[in-house]
C-alpha cells in the first residue's frame, strides 16, 4: 500500500459519536459484542455491514465508539447534498457513492485513499436497506470487494440486528409515532463485529462479494436467536423484493 499521511478524525466527528451514543440510549438498549481485532484497530479496514433500517448509521457509530474506532462510512450522495448534513458529512471525511450516475466510479478511488491513509471504511455491501422477505442481507454489490483488491485492506464483517424496530423504512413517515413507541419500550438492539477478516485471495469480484455476505451472515446468525426464518418485530412499511435473495443452506 502507498504511504500517505496518517488520517486524523476531525474532532466534530469524535464529538457526534458521542452524540450517537447519547442518541441511542433514550430509544434502545445496544449490546455490542466483538470488536477489531488488535491488528486491525489501528486501520486500515473495512467493516462490510447488513443493512436493515435509517437507523442503521446511528446504530453503527454508537457501537464504533463503544469499542474505540472512528469509522468513515461511504454514503449514498443525496446525503452529502443535504443542506446541513451534507456539511457535515463532507467535513468528518465521509466518501461520497453517487450511485445510478456517471461519478460513481469516483467513490472507489477515494475509498482506497482513504484506506491508504489508514482509516476504518464503513460500507453496506448490498448498497441499499435490504429488501429480503426475511430480512437476511441480500445480494451483495461487488464494491467493497473491489475496494479490499484495489487497497490490500482486510475485511471484517459487521452485523446488525433490532434497528427496524426503531425507526421504520418508510422513516420520515411514521417516525415521531415509532420514536415515541421507542422511548417506551426500548428495544434491544444488537451489533456484532467479525472474529476474523474475511479470506480473500485471488478471487473474482462477484466470488470475493460471496464470501463478504456469508461472513456478514455467520456475524449475523447469533444476534437473532429464534428469529432466523421470520423477525419478531415486522416492519409493515417495508416492502418485500425477492429479486436479490441469496440462497442459504
Amino acid at each position: 500500500m502507498n504511504s500517505s499521511p496518517v488520517w486524523q478524525a476531525p474532532r466534530l466527528w469524535r464529538a457526534l459519536l458521542v452524540v450517537a451514543r447519547m442518541l441511542v440510549f433514550p430509544l434502545a438498549r445496544l449490546e455490542v459484542s466483538g470488536g477489531l481485532p488488535e491488528r486491525l484497530r489501528g486501520g486500515p479496514v473495512i467493516l462490510a455491514a447488513n443493512h436493515i433500517s435509517p437507523f442503521d448509521p446511528v446504530i453503527v457509530a454508537a457501537a464504533c465508539h463503544k469499542v474505540g474506532i472512528v469509522p468513515r462510512f461511504m454514503a449514498t450522495g443525496g446525503v452529502f447534498r443535504a443542506p446541513v448534513v451534507g456539511s457535515l458529512m463532507r467535513h468528518c471525511g465521509h466518501i461520497r457513492v453517487d450511485r445510478n450516475t456517471t461519478h460513481v466510479a469516483d467513490a472507489l478511488p477515494a475509498a482506497a485513499k482513504a484506506l491508504e491513509q489508514g482509516s476504518v471504511v464503513l460500507v453496506y455491501p448490498e448498497g441499499r436497506i435490504g429488501l429480503d422477505p426475511w430480512m437476511w442481507p441480500e445480494r451483495g454489490k461487488t464494491g467493497a470487494a473491489r475496494m479490499a483488491q484495489m487497497s490490500g485492506a482486510p475485511v471484517l464483517a459487521l452485523a446488525q440486528w433490532g434497528t427496524h424496530a426503531v425507526v421504520p423504512y418508510a422513516a420520515p413517515k411514521g417516525l415521531a409515532r415509532a420514536l415515541v413507541r421507542a422511548v417506551f419500550t426500548r428495544p434491544v438492539v444488537r451489533v456484532r463485529f467479525g472474529d476474523a477478516p474475511v479470506e480473500l485471495h485471488d478471487e473474482r469480484p462477484l466470488q470475493a462479494t460471496q464470501l463478504i455476505m456469508e461472513a456478514v451472515d455467520a456475524a449475523l446468525t447469533p444476534l437473532r436467536r429464534d428469529e432466523m426464518r421470520m423477525p419478531r418485530v415486522v416492519d409493515v412499511s417495508r416492502p418485500d423484493d425477492s429479486s436479490r435473495v441469496r440462497p442459504r443452506d
